[in-house]
C-alpha cells in the first residue's frame, strides 16, 4: 500500500531529495490529491495529465523508433511529429494550471503540495526541450534540407544550423524526459485508471473525457495537414552520396 506524503513525514522526517524521488518514482509515497465538484480538482488534474502523458509516451516511442532509418521513414518521422503536438501543449497546459493554482495559493492545491523538488527543477526543462524540439522541427520541414543546413552563426568556430537546433533540442529533450519517464510512469500509470474516491466516481470525468477527445481530434488534424505538407520533407530524403558527405542526414527528433 503506498504511503501518503503525510505518513512518510511522520517516519522519515529529514529525507533526502534523491530519495524523495526514488520514493515516488517507485510508488511508495504520493500526493494526497483533494477531490472538487465539478472538476474533480487536483485529482481530476491529476488524472488528465497522467492520461495525456502516457499518450505522449506512445507517441514518443514511435518517433525514436523512426530514427532506426530517418530519410526512409520521414514519411512517418513528420507525421508523428505532428502528432505529437496538440498534447504535448495540452499537457503543458494541464500542468501549468496546476503550477499557478498551487503558487497562487488555492486551498485546494496547496494542500495536494508539490512534487519532490528535483522533480520541480526539471519540470521546465521536460517542456522547453519537449517545445523546442517539435518547433525546430517544424522549422526544418518549413525550411527545406538547403537552408536547414545553412549556417545561421558561429559559435566557437562551430557552424550553427537550424538542423544543429534542433539536435540540441533533441539532447536536452531526451535527457529531460528520459529522467522524466523513469520518475513518474509508476504513478501516471496508477492516476491515469478511472477512480473512485468514498465509492463515488471522480468528478469531471465528462470534462476530462472531452479534453483528452479535443486533443485526440487536433491531432488528427495535425495528421491531415502532415498530408497536405509531406512534400516539404521530401528534399531531406535526398541519398545522393556526394551530397550526404557534405550536407549529413536529417537528425533525430
Amino acid at each position: 500500500m503506498p504511503r501518503s506524503c503525510a505518513e512518510r513525514g511522520a517516519t522519515m522526517p529529514l529525507p533526502t531529495a534523491v530519495t524523495d524521488v526514488v520514493d515516488v518514482a517507485s510508488g511508495q509515497v504520493h500526493r494526497d490529491e483533494p477531490v472538487s465538484p465539478g472538476t474533480g480538482g487536483p485529482a481530476g488534474n491529476a488524472q488528465l495529465t497522467a492520461r495525456l502523458g502516457l499518450a505522449l509516451l506512445v507517441l514518443f516511442l514511435g518517433e525514436l523508433v523512426t530514427l532506426v532509418n530517418v530519410r526512409g521513414l520521414i514519411t512517418w518521422h513528420l507525421v508523428i511529429g505532428l502528432l505529437l503536438i496538440p498534447p504535448s501543449l495540452a499537457k503543458t497546459a494541464t500542468t501549468g494550471w496546476r503550477v499557478v493554482r498551487y503558487y497562487t495559493g488555492a486551498a485546494t492545491y496547496r494542500k495536494a503540495g508539490a512534487p519532490p523538488l528535483l522533480l520541480r527543477l526539471l519540470g521546465p526543462l521536460v517542456v522547453v526541450g519537449t517545445l523546442s524540439m517539435l518547433g525546430t522541427g517544424l522549422v526544418l520541414v518549413a525550411l527545406g534540407p538547403g537552408p536547414g543546413r545553412a549556417a545561421l552563426l558561429a559559435v566557437l568556430g562551430q557552424q550553427i544550423s537550424a538542423l544543429t537546433l534542433h539536435q540540441a533540442a533533441f539532447v536536452l529533450w531526451g535527457a529531460a524526459t528520459g529522467l522524466h519517464v523513469l520518475a513518474r510512469i509508476v504513478p501516471a500509470v496508477r492516476l491515469a485508471a478511472p477512480s473512485r474516491r468514498g465509492g463515488a466516481r471522480l468528478p469531471g470525468a465528462v470534462p476530462r473525457a472531452g479534453a483528452l477527445l479535443a486533443t485526440g481530434a487536433l491531432a488528427a488534424l495535425a495528421a491531415l495537414v502532415a498530408t497536405v505538407v509531406l512534400g516539404l520533407a521530401a528534399g531531406w530524403t535526398d541519398t545522393d552520396p556526394g551530397r550526404t558527405e557534405q550536407s549529413g542526414s536529417i537528425s533525430t527528433r
